[in-house]
């Protein structure tokens, strides 16, 4: 409806969403979802969009949709394709009519007292960023780096998803190349954008994440094109989506695990990183050290598995380009087993992110999506808060801490945390005990979300010149 001209805002209603809606969230005025909570994908990436967004309305309130017909009920009130609403992303209201707005301005009196807090602060503020137009949005409010680049999101392009999916259903080596040889231009010249817009400022890319089935159709009719371009029939295809299915995603075939089956992803991203980095600083005169990060990391023999293929493909070509170009290849620390091996794993990580959401859910052993809606929990004071918006510091934040301390008596490496869950909720006083917990735990940087990057505190950590100066 956006791309015919006949809406010009929307709000994306959805059951709940996942990387495969982002095309949808980026040109949503508002996203409001059915199940989820305030660290679900859909809160997760509108805040990194900076987007209004309700999360898990249906926790609440009596919901039912059917995303089929384009209708969705409240409360009784039905609401149909074309019907105005307006959400309140702050206090989570949803209005049945067109409610006036105005739009954000600065303040001066703000920037003036956040000028003082960056004076004194010594902790160094990145955030999430998957694109251009979230890199330029990150400099604007004052990240000294991006800390997470999503490649996954860059995938879903309409440009681009065609290809991605070729790869899925490619039934040969040589088929699932040539159709990542399709994707490699867009992904290199989105890292050429953002490493232009990053300049001096360290940027880590996250590999492919997400399980597989997430970028197939799951319509019919986009089911049956596809087959056609790719000369299937409509059965097979319909299988091989069917079969990629997951029941349990978050701990099925992903992160790490789709680059030891299928190495010429990882080869490819690294052809994309590498070559963008060259160009830019071919470009620029400043040599990039690319940061690569190997996500879901549970055994140190899957890390050295998949940085073997990136450090064969990088050096090829660095050494081509007869350029001095360091690079660094890292993890993220979101399974228990990574954590409680930390040491063994920074034989090979050269750096470590916390992925505080995902190991959220694997300490506790609870989904994301479900646990808002366990009330008792919190009246019979079993938890006094949801772990997904205030750091267990007393689990998860041992295990960090652990971790910490243990990848760095292997060797002197990067750490950093990534909150976008722990950081999740709108009570700045909860912020800022999550970040003054990171800085006790000698983390020496925090990744946020760009709109909480305006949350940049007076705070101290240890060693946090130094480390400054081995990351970038």
């Amino acid at each position: 409806m956006v791309k015919s001209g006949k809406m010009k805002k929307v709000v994306l209603v959805r059951l709940e969403t996942s990387p495969e809606d982002i095309v949808g969230m980026q040109v949503s005025q508002g996203i409001l979802t059915v199940r989820g909570g305030m660290t679900s994908h859909a809160a997760v990436v509108a805040r990194g969009m900076g987007t209004c967004c309700v999360s898990g309305c249906g926790n609440d309130n009596e919901v039912k949709i059917d995303e089929e017909a384009k209708t969705f009920e409240i409360n009784g009130h039905k609401f149909v394709e074309g019907d105005w609403i307006s959400i309140d992303g702050s206090t989570g209201n949803i209005y049945g009519e067109q409610v006036a707005t105005v739009a954000a301005t600065g303040n001066k009196n703000f920037n003036r007292f956040m000028g003082w807090a960056d004076a004194a602060r010594q902790l160094l503020v990145m955030t999430n960023a998957d694109n251009p137009r979230d890199a330029q949005q990150a400099v604007d409010l004052g990240a000294e780096g991006i800390g997470l680049c999503r490649t996954e999101h860059m995938f879903f392009a309409e440009d681009r998803i065609k290809a991605v999916r070729e790869m899925i259903c490619a039934r040969t080596v040589e088929e699932r190349e040539a159709a990542l040889a399709k994707v490699e231009p867009f992904q290199q010249g989105d890292f050429e954008a953002m490493y232009r817009i990053m300049g001096e400022r360290p940027m880590t890319i996250r590999y492919l994440d997400p399980p597989l089935h997430e970028f197939l159709p799951t319509k019919d009719e986009d089911i049956k094109e596809l087959a056609a371009d790719m000369g299937m029939t409509y059965e097979d295809l319909k299988n091989v989506v069917a079969s990629l299915h997951e029941f349990n995603p978050m701990m099925g075939h992903r992160g790490c695990r789709l680059a030891v089956t299928y190495p010429e992803i990882a080869a490819m991203q690294t052809r994309a990183v590498i070559k963008a980095a060259l160009n830019v600083s071919a470009e620029t005169g400043h040599v990039i050290t690319p940061h690569i990060m190997i996500p879901l990391v549970g055994e140190v023999k899957e890390l050295k598995f998949v940085k073997d293929v990136v450090v064969k493909v990088a050096d090829e070509l660095i050494a081509a380009a007869g350029v001095d170009m360091k690079y660094q290849v890292g993890t993220m620390i979101e399974i228990p087993r990574a954590a409680l091996t930390a040491g063994e794993i920074a034989k090979e990580a050269e750096f470590f992110s916390f992925g505080t959401n995902d190991l959220t859910q694997m300490t506790f052993g609870f989904s994301v999506m479900t646990l808002p809606s366990s009330c008792a929990y919190y009246e019979n004071k079993i938890y006094e808060s949801d772990p997904f918006q205030h750091l267990d510091q007393v689990g998860v934040g041992k295990l960090v801490k652990m971790a910490a301390h243990d990848g760095r008596e292997t060797r002197p490496i990067w750490v950093w945390a990534s909150a976008a869950s722990t950081a999740a909720t709108p009570r700045a006083w909860s912020s800022a005990t999550t970040l003054v917990w990171i800085t006790s735990a000698a983390l020496p940087s925090v990744c946020l979300s760009p709109v909480w990057l305006l949350l940049r505190l007076l705070l101290k950590t240890r060693e946090h010149k130094d480390f400054i100066a081995n990351y970038r």
